[in-house]
């Protein structure tokens, strides 16, 4: 089952429309375009407030866990003031 998530690699501000374009397999540049003209349409404010409120409701997408590596750093040190 697919969660909506706010994005984490396709964000301008939280994240929210990159997120439902991830969702749906959409372009977020579209979706991002779409959003512009209906806050113009809408007089701005019930669109920011949306937007705004689904930032809170929408839930980060959780990182992927860290694999550390298992090979140890086998570099030595070097030193600067003895060239030789």
């Amino acid at each position: 089952m697919k969660h909506l998530y706010r994005s984490i690699d396709n964000r301008i501000f939280s994240g929210i429309l990159g997120g439902l374009g991830e969702y749906y397999n959409i372009d977020p540049v579209v979706l991002r375009a779409a959003y512009v003209l209906l806050t113009i349409m809408t007089g701005i404010i019930p669109c920011i407030l949306a937007y705004f409120i689904c930032t809170f409701i929408i839930p980060q997408r959780p990182l992927p866990p860290i694999h550390e590596a298992k090979v140890k750093d086998k570099a030595e040190p070097v030193d600067v003031e003895n060239n030789n």
